[in-house]
């Protein structure tokens, strides 16, 4: 769809808001897991998002790669996890190619947050982009909540945007990073065309002036 400054005036949101989230916290404490490991190949013949949350991680979720027979040693195939929505994940997440699928298999599979020391840029940005929440922490951190969420299976994790900080149910709390330019756009709620059009009356400006001074470039 080809979207015009009057046609997304009036368009409704593509993605909610972020302001503060809590959920069982998931732990994947491996490093360098990649966009290929976050969604596989198989899962990327189209455009929409329809099957993603089948394909999440889907070489380490099941059996010889057949869904039907889910690998009851990974995390998330745990019941304790299942309901999962914060994943605390190990350094460089993300990394790999520049599929958008990747946040979009995490929020079909209902993660609104991915803490980790660092990801990989692609990745990050998608993710503020989608409104999943990159919460990078420093390495203290992440070694603390995995050590709490290992002595407490179920462990809950409160993700405060407007704070910038991640409270435990065992009463622990913690500091993440985020631009402020990311933080805006997850509180509000949009993505680079929204933000863009938040300056619609400006770019207006300009071109009337442009089209004024330069008619010949139409």
């Amino acid at each position: 769809m080809v979207r015009t400054s009057r046609a997304v005036e009036t368009t409704e949101r593509t993605m909610e808001p972020f302001d503060e989230h809590t959920g069982i916290a998931a732990p994947l404490a491996r490093v360098n897991v990649d966009t290929d490991q976050i969604i596989p190949k198989q899962y990327l013949t189209g455009t929409g998002r329809d099957g993603l949350d089948l394909g999440l991680f889907h070489d380490w979720r099941y059996l010889d790669g057949d869904p039907g027979r889910p690998d009851p040693s990974f995390v998330l195939n745990r019941p304790r996890y299942r309901e999962a929505s914060v994943l605390v994940a190990g350094d460089n997440f993300g990394c790999g190619s520049s599929r958008e699928h990747a946040p979009w298999a995490l929020m079909a599979c209902g993660f609104r947050c991915v803490v980790s020391t660092s990801f990989a840029d692609i990745f990050y940005n998608n993710s503020i982009k989608n409104g999943l929440l990159p919460a990078v922490v420093a390495p203290e951190v992440l070694e603390r909540l995995l050590d709490e969420i290992e002595a407490a299976p179920g462990l809950t994790v409160t993700a405060d945007l407007r704070a910038r900080s991640l409270t435990t149910s065992a009463g622990s709390r913690f500091d993440f990073a985020i631009p402020n330019h990311a933080r805006h756009a997850l509180a509000q709620g949009l993505d680079h065309i929204e933000i863009t059009l938040q300056h619609a009356d400006v770019i207006a400006a300009f071109e009337a002036r442009s089209r004024e001074r330069f008619p010949w470039l139409g």
